[in-house]
């Protein structure tokens, strides 16, 4: 017999779902098979959609010998450490992405990703302890394109972690914002409120019109983009990310008529080639560098407040004083 107690990481799942996450390796068949004839949770047969809590004790009827045949056999995987680290509590770690790096693994690079080398580092520094929990990993809760630069939030129990999922998802409680470098003058705030739709084979949106709702015609997204600095051709801008689309500020800020500098996929052809000769920049000037928490949840009451900055990297500070050489540089902006 196995006897598994849930832990805060493992709470509010359906016992079907914590079952597919407890054994990864058992056929689906197999895990409703278990729920029906061989698994109790507080004594009790329970159903498949039964909602687990803190402290529940499910017993399985099964052997060690069995159950280790269906444990995931794949270790942790790991990679160097390339992020530098912005903030860290107890329950949330914050970094600062650099450019290159995948968020998220993808079919073509699975192990080098920014969330395995935070798992390596939580795991050095025993914040994380996979033996202990079968089910929970520390994840990402906001993600960056490969080439987009700054910061990251992870959080690091499950708690924290449904709790930035919705402090990101309503408004009042967190706002990013990036800075970038457009062509063309901005000479005030800009306001922009449109609907898009997104083309997966190509991996681009589209954006269609204003609107102020979500309906069939596509997602609604909002951005306010402020100047900062100004030269003969070029605005330094700071964009504050009200919604959070899928290359919303790439293709918002192009679709208004400044198109961000280096952007393959929605910018000039003949600025980027400017850019390219001039400083070698062969992607988007785009850094996810400030977030400012106005309010925050249970388990992150003392962030409330609190504002998390990344400086630009290296080679994007020299791009920026390069082009805005008569401009004082703004903190973390």
């Amino acid at each position: 017999m196995i006897k598994i107690t849930i832990t805060e990481n493992e709470q509010d799942q359906r016992l079907d779902r914590f079952l597919k996450k407890y054994f990864r390796n058992a056929p689906l068949s197999y895990l409703y098979k278990l729920i029906r004839k061989g698994i109790k949770v507080n004594g009790k047969r329970a159903s498949e959609d039964t909602k687990l809590a803190t402290g529940d004790e499910i017993l399985i009827y099964i052997s060690p010998e069995e159950a280790e045949k269906y444990y995931s056999s794949a270790k942790e995987k790991t990679a160097l450490r390339q992020f530098r680290i912005a903030f860290e509590d107890e329950h949330t770690l914050i970094v600062e992405k650099p450019f290159g790096l995948l968020t998220h693994g993808t079919i073509e690079e699975k192990k080098n990703t920014l969330a395995n080398q935070v798992i390596g580092y939580l795991i050095e520094t025993g914040s994380y302890q996979p033996g202990r929990t079968k089910t929970f990993v520390p994840s990402p809760v906001n993600r960056l394109d490969r080439n987009t630069t700054g910061l990251v939030i992870f959080g690091k129990d499950y708690t924290a972690l449904k709790a930035w999922n919705q402090m990101l998802r309503d408004r009042g409680y967190v706002r990013k914002f990036y800075t970038t470098i457009v062509k063309g003058s901005l000479e005030s705030e800009l306001k922009l409120a449109d609907r898009m739709i997104k083309d997966r084979d190509a991996n681009k949106i589209a954006v269609l019109s204003k609107g102020a709702s979500d309906d069939e015609e596509g997602k609604v997204m909002e951005t306010i983009a402020r100047p900062l600095a100004h030269s003969n051709e070029y605005t330094l801008v700071e964009v504050e990310l009200v919604t959070g689309r899928s290359h919303q500020i790439r293709a918002h800020l192009a679709n208004a008529g400044y198109p961000i500098i280096g952007d393959s996929k929605y910018g000039d052809g003949a600025t980027n080639r400017t850019i390219l000769d001039k400083y070698g920049l062969s992607t988007q000037f785009l850094h996810a560098g400030r977030l400012v928490i106005d309010r925050a949840l249970p388990p992150m009451e003392a962030l409330a407040g609190k504002e998390i900055t990344a400086p630009l990297t290296d080679d994007m500070e020299q791009i920026r004083s390069s082009i805005f050489y008569n401009t004082r540089k703004q903190r973390g902006r």
